[in-house]
């Protein structure tokens, strides 16, 4: 401060003109007369007290003074007393439940020279700006796991072709010891993403409260920033691990401020280390780097004297949620709509799957694993099949069909062609030919029934006689071959055949030549 004080009354018209008026402390000294320097040292003095000028009136001479010299207390026992417990608040401040009132109630407890709550927490915070420790989020122990993906990638070689192949490179914190996870995958697809967030929970043997990600598409299917929609499967994850989605908000990056520090230390820590180092795996490339992120982890934090892996063990590894018995099944989710036969067609199988009929025309959502197809409605289970990958075929529970249709649960195009085998070859093209004619099989099951039966009301001979004239004429219906029989025209030439398409004669019908 100035070598000689400044009169109170003078203090506080300084204040006023400054914090009131809205006057720089320059003009506010030319206007009083007194020396910039001093004024600036008063103003600074008293915005570092972090007090609002509103109290200032109630302040007497004596504790204005004492707000505006703060910093000079720094020097005093009772001071440096207070600030050597301040690692242990920090420290203690990320477990569950522990605020700044109950440990300055402790410090109040075993000391008679002590600091009222509002210097206590002020010299505290004083504190922490000094150590850099940002005081926007105070992380508890168990509470949250950051997620992110590094802007920049890691390459391996191909020993053979010496081709380059790039991989993403994921990282991982937590919020209260700051322990860290590093790992490079193939991609940031839904299933590399899942996959490697289990990883991390593997990692740390626990489960958080929350995990916080960016707003990637593998974990967000749109960002929002009161109701962001969370990926179906991402979700799943979450909740088979007893835990929740808590999305950043996008251009809000002190959202997830550790997770940009800790990429920030992994270019700095990992990425520059092994910077002119090769590798062939992807298995090598992530064994090195987890020799370095154990490096990182159990180096001491800077101006601390314990590391990120001691601070884990003893105060974050217990409030972790423990691990569930069996690992994610990885699950797809889709909507599809149940077919007019009472299935629903699974595009990634190319497969159709029954629902009960009930349903036909509704909207049903199917959750599929690698090998069980569930299928909801209403956000009720209503089918369970075991996945079949066989193209185009129908895997069918007889209870879905109605009663009248159950009475044809055995058939099959198989049963149908081995029934016109013995009837003959042309019987067994014709079936063929119709079963293959249409989208779905079971459209043409009643088709040929009627066909088939038709065998046993004519003589066989004919019926054969009646199927290949169908296949010469390529019109493969039941209609065409009944009629055939009826009117006993399969024995006729293709000159007797009748013309069903040609117009018969009259007078009223004018012919081309009319026109000429």
């Amino acid at each position: 401060m100035a070598n000689k004080p400044l009169e109170m009354n003078d203090v506080r018209e300084l204040l006023r003109l400054c914090f009131e008026q809205g006057f720089s402390a320059r003009r506010a000294a030319k206007i009083l007369g007194i020396g910039k320097t001093s004024a600036s040292e008063y103003v600074s003095g008293f915005k570092s007290s972090g007090l609002n000028y509103s109290i200032i009136e109630s302040l007497s001479d004596s504790d204005l003074t004492q707000v505006i010299n703060l910093k000079k207390e720094f020097e005093n026992e009772r001071y440096k007393e207070l600030a050597g417990l301040f690692p242990y608040f920090e420290k203690e401040l990320k477990r569950t439940g522990v605020t700044k009132r109950i440990l300055w109630e402790e410090y109040v407890d075993v000391r008679k020279d002590f600091y009222g709550y509002s210097q206590f927490c002020h010299h505290y915070q004083e504190w922490c700006k000094d150590q850099k420790v940002s005081m926007h989020q105070e992380h508890k122990a168990g509470d949250k796991l950051f997620v992110d993906y590094t802007g920049k990638k890691l390459a391996v070689t191909n020993p053979d072709t010496g081709e380059i192949t790039e991989y993403e490179v994921f990282v991982a914190i937590l919020g209260a010891s700051q322990l860290s996870y590093i790992e490079a995958t193939p991609s940031q697809t839904l299933n590399d993403w899942v996959t490697v967030n289990e990883q991390t929970l593997r990692f740390y043997q626990g489960v958080p409260c929350a995990i916080v990600p960016d707003c990637l598409k593998s974990a967000v299917n749109k960002a929002h920033k009161y109701e962001p929609e969370i990926n179906k499967s991402y979700n799943d994850f979450a909740t088979h691990y007893g835990t929740v989605i808590l999305p950043a908000r996008a251009l809000h990056p002190k959202d997830k401020s550790l997770a940009e520090n800790l990429v920030r230390n992994a270019y700095q820590r990992i990425f520059a280390a092994i910077r002119n180092e090769i590798f062939f795996s992807l298995e090598e490339l992530n064994n090195r780097l987890w020799e370095l992120l154990e490096r990182f982890n159990n180096a001491k934090f800077q101006a601390r004297d314990y590391s990120r892996q001691e601070l884990f063990d003893e105060i974050e590894r217990q409030c972790l949620k423990p691990l569930p018995v069996q690992r994610y099944e990885m699950k797809t989710f889709n909507q599809c709509k149940v077919q007019y036969n009472h299935h629903i067609y699974l595009k990634e199988d190319k497969h159709y799957y029954s629902v009960p009929f009930q349903l036909t025309g509704k909207k049903v959502v199917v959750c599929f694993t690698a090998g069980e197809v569930e299928i909801y409605y209403n956000n009720k289970r209503v089918a369970t099949h075991l996945r079949n990958r066989h193209k185009y075929g129908y895997t069918t529970n007889n209870d879905h069909r109605p009663k009248n249709h159950q009475v044809i649960a055995g058939w099959s195009p198989e049963r149908f062609i081995k029934w016109a085998q013995k009837i003959g070859p042309d019987a067994e093209e014709v079936v063929t030919k119709i079963l293959d004619s249409r989208k779905h099989p079971e459209q043409a099951y009643r088709s040929c029934m009627g066909l088939l039966t038709l065998e046993k009301k004519h003589n066989k001979e004919n019926f054969l006689k009646a199927c290949k004239k169908a296949l010469e004429i390529n019109c493969l219906t039941y209609k065409f071959i009944k009629n055939t029989l009826s009117n006993k025209t399969f024995n006729l030439s293709d000159q007797e055949q009748p013309d069903l398409f040609k117009i018969p004669a009259h007078e009223n019908i004018r012919g081309k030549e009319i026109y000429n």
